[in-house]
């Protein structure tokens, strides 16, 4: 524990008294102490290489490689995905793959490559190895995408896990994405990341790193292809970036590089080469579909710390209800418990909590209950006398309960690498079910304790079950809300089983969708703030994660009505929509930032209702193909260099692109288009892409653009499903997908397809398969009739 830490846990805990101060203090040294006497000392250590290439033994989907101090196991699966591992490691176990591991391709082979190297041979995607273990990933037609020079362990001479590091090469004017929640991206620049899910413990900013979820996944995209890298260690460790320079030094390229260094665990990576939705679909077929949320969970949610009883609850969905604005979920912080001890509800301001949501729901609004890991260590707390006679909470290397500090006081952790713990933690869910609430949000599980901002909770020779493999907690930090998730969602899924869980979480891993989404965390208050909310979506879509959104206006500070708005406009466009702020940053009602914000923000929260149909079909296809609801502008032509660097707008879809006002008192704003025809949908007019157009950007408006021909589901004015077609260019054809969704449940509904195209003087619109007029099953209103294209 450094001064800095110290300082954040003060803070942190200042108002809670001199008492918990002290907690704080004696847990970080408790812990600081448990490390020195768990770890093993580091000591002398030596470094290895692999040294000549010696033999290569084929297998199945590719074969050993081994060299004079290591071998690599190369392996290509049947969803064009490729694996290799050092020393042996294989693909299994990993918290991050979706049950076993796919089958081998058949038709991938290992074969003899140039001076005297070998590679495997796939439909996708070529891995070549050299005489002395450089690795090279090659397209379908050769081109190099990226370089693996060979990699370097430091091993501890008296036995122990040993580090290593790997220094790689990509194209000069390849650019960087990934890596889990980075508020500096989405684009990733020139930089030392760190890999260690954390607590920053005040509100963030673009320059903090890292955050609550850090993934070892890149997604680089240059000009001969897109790629994603995973390196399938948990451990602690960093990489280091830098941007590729086309021409530098005597004509000459400067290719970009990353360097990843990590504390342990095995050298293993998998790769998947094509287009980016290709791409995303083999990631998402190795670590598993994204959860499909209920409906609801696609509307606006508004939560507080700090409502203080039902009565404040009421009043606020009062406020909504007469002032007409869609409202679909409220959230509960951690002030609604007994003493903040989780499991509970305080009586003494929540004295009818089920009647309550009872009567919300009638609203068509649910009850969202937060959930936090750390358990009140005191006896009579049922969660912790339960929890002690399972043995459920993780030991230090001694052999005690290890212990931090959190918003109850002393507390304990469940060890969620244990099986049989998540499915006990699981079952606890059936207190908060009969409480009323439908859905979850799993907060400070990196995990946090005030004793430890900035570090880890538990001290890092803690032991971990690791799902009978045993380790510490160096290996399972970053895995820990992963497991968090999985047992709230697999107890749900025990518990209602005719419904969809709905659980997001705040910390996660590489596979982290399969059990929900996340948020955004604390982020800060002004204007970097919104620019990293909107980073932190992109980015973590592209890591496989498409559920998230940001906590509209900052977390600890007070907007100014623009800043709120603008934040409001942007997230009505964002998979979680959400509303909230600490105990200090006071309310976030939209009528408490007066009457125009109030208008305005109507407009937004009516147009996120209208296209909640939209919203829907958007995480039903997550599920099926990987592809995130907010995608890059690039997403589409990848090898379009000026779309690769723009930041400051995305595609919701394939039919509609968003751009936000991201800077006070902007009324308009420069956005880059994509090729084809584009129509502002405020003012039908016609823009021609590729290129950049200036347009409006009134307070009460965001600009958001349509895709010529596209099909876009839509709420209608009494609640049925409607397409909304932009009519296609004259002499080319459009089209979308819809899927019908009864809002919960788990029926696979048909995907419907719809052509649209110009026939005489007006447009067609068909259901795909059918060559029936769509009117015949959907109403239909087609826009843009009247919108020529603009100059540029």
């Amino acid at each position: 524990m450094d001064g800095r830490d110290l300082v954040r846990s003060v803070k942190a805990v200042g108002s809670a008294g001199a008492a918990q101060g002290w907690r704080t203090v004696r847990a970080a040294w408790r812990r600081r102490r448990a490390d020195a006497e768990g770890l093993p000392p580091r000591g002398a250590e030596r470094a290895r290489v692999p040294g000549i290439l010696q033999e290569a033994e084929p297998g199945p989907g590719g074969g050993v490689v081994r060299f004079a101090r290591s071998e690599l196991r190369i392996v290509v699966t049947v969803n064009g995905a490729a694996f290799w591992g050092w020393d042996g490691a294989g693909p299994e176990p990993s918290y991050a793959l979706a049950g076993r591991c796919p089958e081998p391709d058949p038709r991938a082979a290992l074969e003899p490559d140039k001076d005297g190297g070998w590679r495997v041979v796939a439909e996708r995607v070529t891995v070549a190895v050299s005489r002395r273990g450089a690795i090279e990933v090659r397209t379908p037609g050769g081109v190099v995408l990226r370089r693996d020079q060979p990699p370097r362990w430091w091993e501890p001479v008296d036995g122990g896990p040993a580090r290593w590091a790997v220094r790689s090469e990509v194209a000069a004017e390849a650019r960087f994405f990934g890596l889990g929640g980075r508020a500096s991206g989405p684009r990733l620049r020139d930089g030392t990341y760190r890999l260690w899910n954390t607590d920053p413990g005040l509100a963030f900013g673009p320059g903090d790193d890292p955050l609550y979820i850090t993934m070892p996944v890149q997604l680089v995209v240059a000009d001969a292809g897109t790629h994603l890298l995973f390196h399938d260690s948990s451990w602690d460790g960093t990489v280091t970036l830098r941007e590729g320079e086309e021409g530098a030094g005597s004509g000459h390229d400067r290719p970009g590089t990353s360097v990843l260094r990590m504390d342990g665990g095995p050298l293993r990576c998998w790769v998947m080469v094509g287009t980016p939705a290709r791409v995303l679909l083999a990631w998402a077929s190795l670590t598993g579909p994204a959860a499909l949320p209920p409906a609801w969970a696609l509307g606006h949610q508004h939560a507080r710390w700090g409502f203080g009883g039902e009565q404040e609850v009421r009043r606020i969905v009062a406020g909504y209800q007469e002032r007409d604005l869609p409202l679909d979920a409220v959230h509960l912080d951690i002030d609604h418990y007994d003493a903040h001890q989780v499991f509970t509800v305080d009586q003494d301001r929540f004295p009818k909590l089920p009647v309550l949501a009872e009567e919300l729901r009638r609203d068509g609004i649910r009850l969202v209950s937060i959930v936090d890991p750390a358990v009140h260590a005191v006896p009579g707390n049922a969660v912790y006398d339960d929890g002690t006679a399972r043995d459920a909470f993780v030991r230090d290397a001694s052999g005690h309960v290890a212990r931090g500090v959190a918003w109850p006081g002393e507390t304990v952790f469940p060890d969620f690498t244990d099986p049989r713990v998540r499915e006990w933690w699981g079952g606890l869910y059936e207190e908060r079910l009969g409480q009323g609430f439908a859905g979850f949000w799993h907060d400070l599980n990196e995990p946090t304790s005030f004793a430890a901002f900035g570090e880890t909770t538990l001290p890092r020779s803690a032991r971990h079950c690791l799902d009978g493999r045993g380790g510490d907690h160096r290996e399972a930090h970053n895995v820990y809300a992963l497991g968090m998730a999985r047992a709230g969602y697999e107890g749900l899924r025990r518990l209602v089983p005719e419904e969809r869980p709905f659980v997001f979480s705040r910390s996660g891993w590489a596979g982290m969708q399969r059990y929900g989404g996340t948020w955004s965390g604390d982020v800060v208050t002004g204007w970097p703030g919104l620019r990293a909310s909107l980073a932190l979506v992109v980015g973590l879509g592209l890591c496989g994660v498409p559920y998230s959104g940001p906590d509209v206006g900052g977390f600890d500070g007070s907007p100014s009505p623009e800043l709120f708005l603008r934040w409001f406009q942007l997230a009505a466009y964002l998979p979680l929509f959400r509303t909230h702020a600490s105990l200090r940053a006071g309310r976030r009602e939209p009528w408490e930032f007066g009457a125009q914000v109030l208008e305005h923000a109507r407009v937004a929260l009516v147009e996120r209702r209208r296209l909640l149909p939209y919203f829907v079909t958007l995480a039903h296809l997550a599920r099926r193909t990987g592809a995130p609801y907010v995608r890059p502008l690039w997403w589409s032509t990848p090898e379009d260099r000026a779309l690769r660097d723009c930041e400051d707008a995305f595609l919701l879809g394939d039919c509609l692109l968003v751009a936000p006002v991201l800077d006070p008192g902007a009324d308009r704003r420069a956005v880059q288009l994509p090729r084809g025809r584009w129509y502002d949908t405020a003012t039908e007019r016609a823009y021609e892409g590729p290129g950049q157009v200036l347009v409006e950007a009134p307070l009460g408006r965001i600009p958001v653009f349509a895709r010529a021909g596209a099909v876009v589901p839509v709420r209608g004015e009494d609640g049925g499903l409607e397409l909304e077609v932009w009519a296609p260019a004259r002499g080319r054809t459009g089209g979308g997908l819809v899927v019908p969704d009864a809002g919960d449940g788990w029926e696979e509904p048909e995907i419907e397809r719809y052509v649209a195209r110009w026939e005489g003087p007006r447009v067609v619109v068909e259901r795909d398969g059918e060559g029936a007029p769509a009117e015949s099953s959907r109403p239909v209103r087609v826009r843009g009739l009247q919108g020529g294209p603009a100059q540029m």
